[in-house]
């Protein structure tokens, strides 16, 4: 008999991952802070918790994915958290990307009260929580990787169990660096290429195939061409996220000169009011310094 399922959490990525979970024939009952998000999933066959201490009283497996370390702490660890309903036995999933540390911390705390705990932060942006395609990265004990496997699957295609709890939350932060540096290569490639007078869609067709291909060259390069700033990441969570990864940097003693300098062009970009478009619009920070912009359409 499948395990039943608590999601908490229904911004841009939960929306498409609960779906998923309903869609596999799980039995799933959400809670988001804003309620009117519960409504399509409860349309679509979930339940509708009345906090996450009701949601996890009555499910096995309970899954979070909110904004940030504070929300995760207070869905799990605060008035009317999960550790509250929370039965002997069943497995707090945290799907979120958080403070190593803060993980660590708040494992320990469900541990005290008989209460498994994995770390399994997702890559892969609304697209991969759409369709069920997502990469998670796991932090936590074997056994219950094994067990929570089947939801996993429901959710994410390549699923890598990488350590203890903390783990998962570090290689997400590598994952981070990745993304963003690739997406300031993309930027920089595409300004050379608009300075040259390349037809771009050719240009993209000539190199996503090779060496320089990659997920945010494929995904996110046609949306800058497009001017398509809506997001599958918002650039302020991107920018929590960063300073996630330097924090981690700075106490490990680790230069990371070109996410800090991307970490610093994000933030212009919120200074301009910015924030919610996606993480590609960081080409736009390069625009602004180059005096020029990508694309055809004069719209900034």
């Amino acid at each position: 008999m499948k395990e039943k399922i608590g999601f908490i959490g229904l911004g841009i990525m939960g929306r498409g991952m609960s779906r998923n979970l309903l869609k596999a024939g799980f039995s799933v009952r959400v809670w988001n802070r804003t309620a009117s998000r519960m409504e399509p999933l409860v349309a679509a066959g979930a339940t509708a918790g009345t906090s996450p201490a009701d949601v996890a009283a009555h499910t096995d497996i309970i899954i979070t994915c909110v904004s940030d370390t504070p929300d995760v702490q207070a869905v799990i660890l605060g008035e009317n958290g999960v550790i509250h309903g929370a039965r002997t036995g069943s497995l707090v999933i945290d799907m979120s990307t958080i403070s190593p540390q803060a993980t660590r911390e708040i494992a320990a705390r469900l541990a005290e009260k008989g209460v498994h705990m994995l770390d399994a932060p997702i890559s892969g942006g609304s697209e991969g929580a759409e369709r069920g395609t997502l990469s998670i990265m796991i932090g936590g004990e074997a056994a219950q990787v094994e067990r929570a496997m089947p939801v996993l699957q429901a959710m994410g295609k390549a699923i890598t169990h990488v350590g203890p709890n903390g783990a998962g939350q570090m290689v997400k932060l590598v994952n981070q660096v990745l993304v963003v540096v690739n997406m300031l290569a993309v930027g920089e490639a595409l300004l050379l290429a608009q300075a040259g007078g390349l037809d771009l869609e050719k240009t993209l067709a000539a190199v996503s195939q090779g060496a320089a291909g990659s997920w945010m060259l494929s995904n996110r390069g046609p949306q800058v061409l497009a001017r398509d700033w809506r997001p599958g990441f918002t650039i302020d969570l991107q920018q929590k996220d960063l300073r996630l990864v330097l924090e981690a940097a700075d106490q490990l003693g680790v230069p990371l000169m070109a996410t800090s300098t991307v970490f610093h062009l994000y933030r212009t970009l919120q200074e301009r009011g910015l924030g919610a478009e996606g993480n590609h619009a960081l080409v736009k920070a390069l625009e602004n310094l180059a005096g020029f912009q990508i694309g055809n359409n004069d719209s900034f």
